[in-house]
């Protein structure tokens, strides 16, 4: 399992680590239709996790009624942790707005622009990311005690989607005047949280089969919440058209591929 843990520390820590990179020293402020599109392209390779890997293998090893359940248990758990983020960072006025930008959509709304605050910024940011990195590592985790190939399949593919995560949260904390190196350390840091949640999904996947598919499940479950309650709503925002949605099947498409030639 060692292996597995190793898939889930370069799905998080590299993936993310990578994004800041991106941002810091290659692209300097990437535009935010640029990380929409990225945005957008991670969330079809996401669907495609959850659609083509996740939930026919919690089918096999659960059934129907396991996976559904799943599902809704993971839909549940990250909109109770988005919105304990929401009512800790902002208030009940703007939980009601619509999020414009890539800042006001990992929860770091009005707090970037201030120096004084930038510390707790960088807390609210490592916090955000972190929960949503956890049923990641779950999936990593209980896909890896399952078959080798699926931990390793879903380890690739969430540091594909990572890397752009990563570069959202790079961009803003470098216009707020952070030191690019300690952003890119910052950003790395928010994926850390994959590996704790890369050790409770095999823990979990050592339990029984009926533990796997609750877990793939709820990790699925997660990912899809992630993808059509928050990404894909402010992609479609932010871009004012039919882009975001192109680019969304066309990430859908390319992780068929990937699913089915690894």
């Amino acid at each position: 399992m060692l292996q597995i843990i190793i898939f889930s520390a370069i799905a998080g820590i590299c993936g993310m680590g990578l994004g800041g990179i991106v941002s810091a020293v290659l692209l300097k402020k990437p535009s935010d239709k640029m990380i929409c599109w990225l945005l957008s392209f991670a969330a079809g390779v996401m669907v495609s996790i959850v659609c083509f890997g996740l939930i026919p293998e919690a089918l096999e090893l659960g059934g129907i009624a396991v996976s559904v359940s799943g599902l809704v248990l993971g839909v549940v758990i990250v909109m109770g942790l988005n919105y304990l983020v929401d009512k800790i960072t902002i208030s009940k006025k703007e939980m009601t707005n619509i999020h414009t930008t890539h800042e006001e959509l990992f929860h770091e709304s009005q707090l970037i622009n201030n120096p004084a605050r930038l510390l707790r910024s960088g807390v609210i940011i490592l916090l955000t990311i972190s929960l949503h990195n956890i049923p990641e590592g779950i999936a990593i985790g209980a896909g890896g005690s399952y078959s080798f190939q699926l931990g390793a399949l879903l380890a690739l593919m969430i540091a594909i989607h990572n890397i752009p995560e990563g570069m959202a949260v790079a961009a803003p904390l470098l216009a707020g005047g952070i030191n690019k190196w300690k952003v890119i350390v910052l950003t790395a840091l928010s994926g850390t949280t994959t590996l704790l949640g890369g050790f409770i999904g095999i823990l979990i996947g050592s339990i029984s089969n009926f533990a796997i598919a609750m877990s793939l499940a709820a990790a699925g479950g997660a990912m899809l919440y992630v993808v059509f309650g928050e990404i894909m709503p402010q992609s479609i925002i932010m871009t004012k058209n039919r882009t975001a949605s192109i680019v969304t099947l066309f990430g859908v498409i390319v992780g068929l591929i990937a699913t089915k030639i690894l």
